[in-house]
């Protein structure tokens, strides 16, 4: 992971974990990232829109995470909750972005930081969710050619 777009993501990560268990207003930790983190080779406008995006729709991925987790979404471990909510708020509202890159920058991301077994319990997840939420890509991505 070495594009700017994923460093994006890696940052906005650990920026949504600070936030999860904080409750920090996500401007504030905005402004901390870019003063006191390396940010040189960042997508600064992707980190903004996951950092302020994912806040003000967790509700509805929280919702969504019901559906798709055996357990209540605040039992999920804190880093796998942050890399799931990006991963939820890409498949929605990225469509620009393959369902297949969103799981992979998620699963890329649960190696480095989750738990041992975080990136079997990424990728089951998103997966399961892509198929609700792009439906016709994921159809079309299975069908025999």
């Amino acid at each position: 992971m070495s594009s700017a777009r994923s460093l994006a993501r890696e940052r906005a990560m650990q920026a949504l974990y600070q936030w999860q268990m904080t409750g920090q207003d996500p401007a504030d930790i905005e402004q901390q990232f870019i003063a006191d983190q390396d940010m040189a080779n960042v997508d600064k406008k992707y980190f903004r829109e996951l950092l302020h995006g994912v806040p003000k729709r967790i509700e509805e991925f929280d919702l969504l995470s019901l559906e798709l987790l055996s357990r209540p979404i605040e039992q999920v471990d804190p880093v796998e909750r942050a890399i799931l909510r990006i991963g939820l708020y890409e498949l929605q509202q990225r469509l620009d972005i393959p369902y297949r890159v969103v799981i992979n920058e998620a699963v890329e991301l649960a190696k480095s930081y989750g738990g041992e077994q975080s990136h079997k319990f990424v990728n089951g997840t998103l997966d399961k969710a892509a198929k609700n939420l792009r439906a016709l890509e994921t159809q079309a991505a299975r069908r025999p050619r």
